[in-house]
C-alpha cells in the first residue's frame, strides 16, 4: 500500500536560510515515525509544513486519497484528517475535562448541532472511551487546570483524538514528564497507532528507542538516514552529529 503521507522534496527558506532542504520522507499507516536531530535541524518546521502552518518554497506533500497538502489551507487540512499537537498543551484550563473533550468532539459542527444534535449519546460514548485510553475517565469532571503536566498533555491528545484524525502530529509530547509520565505517554502512542498514524518530532532517545516504529533523523535541514531506532543509534554518522552532543542536548528543534 502506498504511504499515508509522502513528502517530496519539500524545502522551506527563512530570508534566504533553507530550514528545510529538500527533504524526502514518507509517514505509513500504524506507524509512529519519529523525526529526530540537533537543534535547527528542521524537525518542527517540518511538521508546520504538513499542518499548513507554514509554507514550503517548494516540494509537495501527498496525503493519499486527498492530494498535495500544500496546496491547501490550515482547515482544510484539518478537515482531512491531519491533528497538530503543539509542545505546549492547549486546553481549556477553566473547564472541566469532559467539557474540553465535548467542545473538541463537536468542533466541526454547527453550534445548533452541538446543542440539540441527536448524536449526543454517541459522542458520550466517544469521549469516554477515548478519556479512558489515556487514562483520565476518572478526571472527567475535574478542571483541566488541575491535571498534572502529563495529565494535560494526554487531555489534550485526546481531545485531538475524538476527532477521529488519520495523521497525528506531535511535538516533543514527554518534555518535562517524569520517568512513569513518559513511559503512560508511550503506551497511549503504542495503542492509538492503529487508528492512526503518528508522527513525532523528539529528544528523549530513551523514549524514541522504546518506542518509534520508523526513525528519521535531520540535520541542517537535510535528512541525515532512517531506519529502526537501533539501526540509526548504530550509525556513526549519527553518533557524529547528533548523539555524541548528548542525546538530551536542548530541545530538538
Amino acid at each position: 500500500m502506498d504511504p499515508l503521507l509522502e513528502l517530496k522534496h519539500i524545502s522551506v527558506e527563512f530570508d534566504g536560510f533553507k530550514a528545510v532542504d529538500d527533504v524526502n520522507a514518507s509517514i505509513d499507516d500504524k506507524t509512529i515515525h519519529f523525526f529526530i536531530g540537533p537543534n535547527g535541524a528542521g524537525k518542527t518546521t517540518l511538521l508546520d509544513v504538513i499542518c499548513g502552518k507554514t509554507r514550503a518554497a517548494s516540494g509537495e506533500a501527498d496525503y493519499r486519497g486527498v492530494g498535495d497538502l500544500l496546496k491547501m489551507r490550515e482547515f482544510e487540512i484539518v478537515k482531512h484528517g491531519v491533528c497538530r499537537k503543539f509542545q505546549v498543551p492547549s486546553i481549556f484550563a477553566n473547564l472541566s475535562v469532559y467539557d474540553n473533550m465535548r467542545i473538541s468532539v463537536n468542533r466541526n459542527k454547527s453550534v445548533f448541532g452541538a446543542i440539540f444534535g441527536h448524536n449526543q449519546y454517541r459522542d458520550s460514548l466517544k469521549i469516554m472511551e477515548t478519556l479512558h485510553l489515556v487514562g483520565l475517565e476518572k478526571k472527567k469532571q475535574d478542571i483541566a487546570r488541575s491535571l498534572s503536566h502529563g495529565q494535560k498533555q494526554w487531555l489534550e491528545i485526546a481531545m485531538l483524538l475524538v476527532q477521529e484524525p488519520k495523521l497525528l502530529l506531535l511535538d516533543e509530547p514527554v518534555a518535562g514528564m517524569g520517568k512513569p509520565e513518559t513511559e503512560k505517554t508511550g503506551e497511549i502512542l503504542a495503542a492509538i497507532k492503529d487508528r492512526c498514524a503518528v508522527a513525532v518530532v523528539e529528544h528523549d532517545m530513551d523514549f524514541v528507542k522504546n518506542f518509534a516504529d520508523v526513525v528519521t533523523v535531520m540535520h541542517e535541514g537535510k535528512v541525515l538516514t532512517e531506519g529502526s531506532a537501533e539501526e540509526v543509534m548504530k550509525n556513526e554518522t549519527v553518533r557524529d552529529v547528533y548523539l555524541g552532543r548528548g542525546e538530551k542536548d536542548g530541545d530538538g528543534k
